[in-house]
């Protein structure tokens, strides 16, 4: 009987540890672990391009000014009092020297957080139009990379454009960017997160201009940025009187029926519902009215009654269910959960910005 051929041990290791990898590629990262064996080590994210240049950030006029924030009296007085940190800076902390005790905050950082729809990003770009600067936009996807460092490249790039630019820095979607740092670091990607988050806090210690931080969910910062920003704005729900004002502002001059409208009636249907979802009203309410012929041809108030109706149902459809029936869609919803307590009634609004 023929026997077998020898094959050195090494060849026939080489070979096994190919065909494992092959299927391991073949059945991705989350293949089953076969208990009693080691874990495999997680795979080192893949390193950028020799050279690779960082993100570029470009800079806009503002289009938007505090003429334009239609919000309660609360939200206003918060955002007045974010505007006087910055145009009295000089005295405050020169001549009434208030560097003593805050030696090292050269720059001013400022959140605007409440529901969607409430005015956070008009507020931030009214800001830019009132400090007569220009603004940079930074969403999470312009700044994350998949590539090892070019994240925290990126995030300086973004503070060294708007340095030269004098420009006011406005990061959207900010809890993406200043979520909380992790304590288990178990593969290259916990890493790099604790990297970029260490990046930003050190960039926001060193920026000398304003940075506008908004968001939907600030409960997910973690406390080292909470720490750093001066201001916090709460954005609620608008009341009535808001909602009334809302109208009265969303609604152009130039549409033929403006002045008909019934803006009470407008408002009490419109309770709980934010100025983004107004501004999306108006505008459908007015494709409604676009489609008549002669003295039809104008927008109603049963226009926008109806797309109201619309608003609300698909509020109540759309989003993930969460524990008790109750949709968490933002933070107004979070205290609606099981075991907290009622929510506070919303006090401000503002037009047609998320």
């Amino acid at each position: 009987m023929d026997e077998w051929p020898e094959i050195p041990v090494a060849r026939t290791a080489a070979r096994t540890a190919a065909r494992g990898s092959a299927r391991g590629a073949d059945r991705g990262a989350d293949a089953p672990h076969r208990p009693g064996t080691a874990r495999p080590a997680a795979a080192p994210a893949p390193a950028g391009p020799p050279g690779a240049p960082a993100a570029s950030f470009a800079a806009r006029k503002p289009r938007r000014s505090l003429d334009d924030l239609v919000v309660s009296e609360e939200v206003r007085e918060r955002v007045d009092l974010a505007l006087r940190q910055l145009d009295h800076h000089h005295v405050l902390y020169r001549d009434w020297n208030l560097r003593r005790i805050d030696p090292d905050r050269t720059g001013t950082a400022v959140n605007f957080y409440g529901p969607p729809g409430t005015g956070k990003s008009l507020a931030a770009e009214a800001v830019a139009h009132h400090r007569g600067a220009e603004l940079i936009d930074v969403n999470y996807a312009e700044i994350e990379s998949k590539y090892v460092g070019d994240t925290p490249k990126n995030i300086v790039a973004c503070f060294e454009e708007a340095q030269h630019r004098q420009a006011v820095l406005v990061f959207n979607e900010a809890d993406s960017i200043l979520g909380s740092r992790l304590s288990s670091v178990t593969q290259s990607s916990d890493h790099s997160v604790n990297v970029s988050r260490a990046v930003m806090l050190s960039q926001l210690d060193r920026f000398d201009g304003l940075v506008v931080f908004t968001t939907n969910f600030p409960r997910n910062y973690d406390a080292a940025f909470v720490r750093r920003i001066l201001v916090h704005v709460r954005f609620d729900l608008p009341d009535e009187s808001t909602l009334r004002r809302l109208w009265t502002a969303l609604v152009p001059e130039e549409v033929p029926g403006r002045a008909e409208l019934d803006v009470a009636q407008l408002a009490a249907a419109s309770a709980g519902l934010a100025g983004g979802d107004l501004v999306n009203a108006v505008k459908v309410g007015a494709a409604r009215a676009v489609v008549r012929t002669g003295a039809e041809r104008a927008l109603r108030t049963a226009d926008l009654l109806a797309e109201l109706a619309v608003l609300r149902r698909a509020k109540a459809e759309v989003g993930k269910p969460a524990p008790g029936g109750a949709r968490v869609l933002s933070v107004e919803h979070l205290d609606r959960l099981p075991g907290r307590d009622a929510p506070e009634e919303g006090t401000g609004a503002s037009a047609g910005q998320p």
